[in-house]
């Protein structure tokens, strides 16, 4: 009985490992297309896992992706026109390492540009605060007015 759990809990847990998301019947015959294949299929993201890469997903966009990536390397296409060519059908979104070029720039930038727009602000509240704090001097007091500040104090 304990082995029959064993057994079941290790199909359960190899069932959902990503090892077995490429079909066998997906499998180029040339092994170092193949991994060329699977080298960009891990670059790209699974459009309905969201972040996950289509090497990773059981979804079936992602194995039409996988398949869509080996017939460009049969087809002859370098990884980069291969590449080219999904992001041209699905977008940048597509890549799990989106570029730094277009319009991109802007979300890789406005991290840093935030943290030094946090800075700026946090210096000039600090050094509004030190000139308001050194303004209250006792020398804009008439005497009458230091004299009973030093009899509050005494107190």
């Amino acid at each position: 009985m304990i082995r029959l759990i064993k057994a079941l809990a290790a199909v359960l847990l190899l069932s959902v490992t990503p090892a077995f998301a490429v079909q066998p019947d997906e499998v180029l015959d040339d092994p170092k297309l193949e991994q060329r294949a699977r080298d960009l299929s891990k670059g790209l993201r699974c459009l309905v896992c969201r972040n996950e890469s289509i090497d990773e997903s059981n979804a079936d966009l992602a194995r039409d992706l996988r398949l869509l990536v080996r017939e460009r390397l049969v087809a002859g296409d370098s990884d980069e026109e291969a590449i080219d060519f999904i992001v041209d059908r699905y977008g940048e979104y597509v890549l799990l390492k989106p570029t730094v070029r277009g319009a991109n720039w802007i979300l890789w930038a406005a991290g840093p540009m935030m943290l030094v727009l946090a800075l700026l602000v946090a210096l000039m509240y600090l050094r509004k605060r030190a000139t308001a704090a050194g303004g209250a001097e006792t020398d804009d007091l008439s005497a009458d007015e230091q004299a009973r500040l030093k009899e509050i104090l005494k107190d």
